[in-house]
């Protein structure tokens, strides 16, 4: 059986001394917990994705990309370590020399870059070059998007996402790896601004996604979290017609981070859908593992 690649996953070690955790007062996942889940649900690898600005919802003390290889060390077998660095780092200016920073990480065995979770308007001077420094290193990018500023997190951007289509057009190496509500939510069409935030149900009716998926072939679908497998469970059949057109570009997740809330529908659906004859083990096998080796080269 055809075992998945997660994309997007997250966790801690524990520490020295105890780290406060933030309102939720829940601990994200050691690697032990973390691989327990990834058993259950036939995930032999995956990538540890860094928390590392302050409007972060996980953990108030943000991570350093040195821990999270400290984390991947722990079991090499089965983590992949991604980095993130916050483009308001090194006195928040846009001058700041992020190709020579993400070259240090990409020297050091560093896969990819996420997740992004700075509120800041995507199209800001600061973001913009801190994406020409992934193109020009090599970095894929997984942004969680954001509907707004302000009490919330992820980089900002407007209903129709074309602060995105700028930056896809701008840096056409960049792989850009959408996630989050603010993103999935644009499969279809939608009106006012609650399904930016939430999980819309019912029928799809093609939204932007698909087209900026056909206009930019450096635009790639993290299918983690609840918003991600929404968007392919909602309406089977365009999920079905969804993931054939783009079988090349989207990428099995979980977004596990605490060991109490894992969302685990996606792997039972895929499979289902697979032993149903409704998309076949070329596409399966792509969604699940394939895509990620070959992006990732892993």
């Amino acid at each position: 059986m055809t075992q998945f690649i997660d994309i997007h996953a997250h966790g801690i070690l524990t520490p020295c001394c105890p780290v406060f955790e933030g309102p939720t007062g829940q601990p994200l996942c050691s690697p032990e917990e973390l691989i327990r889940w990834w058993d259950k649900l036939g995930v032999e690898k995956g990538c540890i994705l860094p928390e590392t600005a302050p409007e972060s919802p996980s953990i108030l003390n943000t991570q350093s990309n040195e821990e999270i290889m400290r984390f991947c060390k722990t079991h090499p077998d089965r983590f992949i370590p991604f980095c993130n660095v916050d483009p308001r780092n090194c006195f928040n200016d846009r001058t700041t020399p992020f190709t020579r920073i993400l070259t240090h990480y990409k020297e050091r065995g560093y896969k990819g870059i996420g997740e992004v979770t700075c509120n800041l308007p995507i199209l800001d001077d600061r973001v913009q070059a801190f994406f020409a420094g992934a193109e020009e290193v090599g970095f894929s990018v997984t942004p969680q998007l954001a509907p707004f500023m302000g009490e919330n997190y992820g980089l900002v951007d407007l209903p129709g996402l074309p602060g995105l289509e700028d930056t896809l057009k701008r840096f056409p190496k960049l792989k850009i790896f959408g996630h989050s509500q603010a993103f999935w939510c644009e499969i279809g069409t939608y009106e006012g601004q609650e399904p930016r935030f939430s999980y819309p149900t019912g029928p799809v009716t093609e939204g932007r996604i698909p087209q900026l998926m056909r206009k930019y072939p450096n635009l790639y679908g993290d299918l983690s979290a609840s918003s991600g497998a929404n968007a392919l469970m909602r309406d089977r059949e365009y999920g079905i017609k969804f993931m054939n057109e783009f079988q090349d570009r989207l990428l099995f997740g979980l977004d596990i981070a605490r060991p109490h809330e894992v969302r685990s529908k996606l792997p039972g659906y895929l499979r289902s859908l697979l032993e149903e004859g409704a998309i076949s083990q070329v596409v399966f096998d792509k969604i699940a593992r394939g895509n990620a080796e070959r992006l990732l080269e892993i």
